[in-house]
């Protein structure tokens, strides 16, 4: 559970109005985890190759958690590759006190989950209560943290405990609607917030 005075949909953050924000918030993505920001740079390559989603927005991809430098060139290679000259960034936020999560919440659009069979990630829970709602894929605990209009779920499509390639296009297809229909899917991720996890 989390403090939901603290994690709240009031306080500092806001949205930018000129883009997209596609939020991963993760302690780390090195030493296995890349696959978890591979999945991440899908997402935002594909919601920024979907008119009808993005309204010809573009999307970035903020990343909060520790990762190698090495890493990062390699991500901003990689994601000008999958983009295809789509309008996609990747914002590296670094390692974020405790005490700024709310605002990264109240600040993106949506939360992608990018840990697999993950047990009960604080980051899906935090966000929820900020009223930022969450995509993910539907391994681990996440069918039961987020259930109706809170977020988006997507089969894997592979087999997540051999960490196979999941299922991107999926995942896509998921996160759309929450673009499209952002207030509905805020009021309903609170919700489910106060319903469950105080």
């Amino acid at each position: 559970g989390v403090d939901l005075a603290t994690f709240t949909t009031d306080g500092p953050g806001v949205r930018p109005q000129d883009r997209w924000r596609v939020l991963m918030v993760e302690g780390s993505l090195m030493g296995g985890y890349e696959q978890g920001l591979e999945s991440g740079m899908q997402l935002a390559a594909g919601l920024a190759g979907s008119e009808t989603a993005t309204s010809g927005r573009p999307v970035e991809l903020m990343v909060a958690g520790r990762v190698a430098p090495e890493v990062k060139t390699a991500a901003q290679a990689r994601v000008t590759e999958i983009a295809r000259g789509r309008p996609v960034s990747i914002h590296w936020a670094g390692l974020v006190g405790r005490e700024r999560i709310p605002e990264l919440d109240r600040s993106a659009h949506l939360l992608f989950s990018s840990d697999i069979n993950a047990a009960c990630p604080n980051s899906v829970i935090e966000a929820l209560a900020c009223g930022c709602p969450v995509v993910a894929y539907d391994t681990g605990a996440l069918p039961e943290l987020v259930t109706g209009e809170s977020g988006r779920l997507a089969a894997y499509g592979s087999d997540p405990w051999k960490l196979e390639p999941p299922d991107y296009v999926g995942l896509v297809q998921a996160a759309q609607p929450i673009l499209e229909r952002q207030e509905h899917f805020r009021l309903a991720a609170r919700e489910r917030a106060v319903e469950m996890f105080s």
